[in-house]
């Protein structure tokens, strides 16, 4: 009897020593399902103009199995859609992958349409409020236009995804793009469009994402 006791203290301090250093950032659902971390975005997160696996949701996915953390990525991401459309979208897919953490990249094709702030921070707000009451923690991920919209539209654009964040207690990605966009040369980033990401910028994507979302694994 006492050594299976020391086998089981032994495996508990194992287990806790893991976990202190990242190598079980998530526990398994009630049921056994491995956590689930839910995307809704647009064509930044639908691999637009890429080839298959090539974008920064599916970089994320193989970044989690190299750090071995235990979850699934579902993206839930629709070229061209607006906050509008994923507030719609957003309760179904709630319900159907109950997830644990919900990543919200909405809004550059509110500003492309000219859709009033107003409505894009309400329907961010509902989104990030229905994900919350649905016991998922919440990622809020920031966009900004070029000047070339005027500096007060650019500037209380990128200000609503930082007030929602705030506001909603979720966490934040300033700017999506930061280091694609914001660069000398930036045109070399992007895709004859000059809207959408070469498959080369995806990773430093990936890499503004992932200090935003890195605290909630765990």
């Amino acid at each position: 009897m006492e050594n299976r006791t020391r086998r089981q203290l032994l495996k508990q301090c194992t287990l806790l020593s893991l976990a202190a250093a990242g190598g079980m950032a998530f526990a398994a659902t009630p049921d056994g399902a491995p956590p689930v971390i839910l995307v809704v975005g647009d064509s930044l997160s639908a691999e637009y103009g890429l080839t298959r696996g090539k974008g920064w949701v599916a970089l994320l996915e193989q970044q989690l199995a190299q750090q071995k953390i235990g979850a699934k990525v579902v993206n839930a991401s629709i070229s061209g859609d607006t906050t509008s459309g994923g507030r719609s979208r957003l309760p179904a897919l709630l319900k159907r992958h109950t997830p644990n953490i919900v990543i919200l990249e909405l809004g550059a094709n509110d500003a492309l349409r000219g859709l009033p702030l107003a409505m894009t921070r309400e329907n961010l707000v509902f989104m990030a409020r229905s994900a919350r009451e649905a016991g998922a923690q919440v990622v809020v991920v920031g966009m900004q236009m070029p000047p070339n919209y005027g500096r007060k539209y650019a500037a209380d654009f990128g200000a609503v995804f930082s007030e929602v964040a705030r506001d909603e207690q979720a966490a934040l990605v300033p700017f999506l793009l930061r280091g694609v966009a914001d660069v000398p040369n930036a045109e070399a980033n992007f895709q004859s469009d000059r809207i959408h990401p070469r498959e080369e910028a995806h990773p430093t994507m990936l890499a503004n994402v992932w200090p935003a979302l890195k605290p909630l694994l765990r």
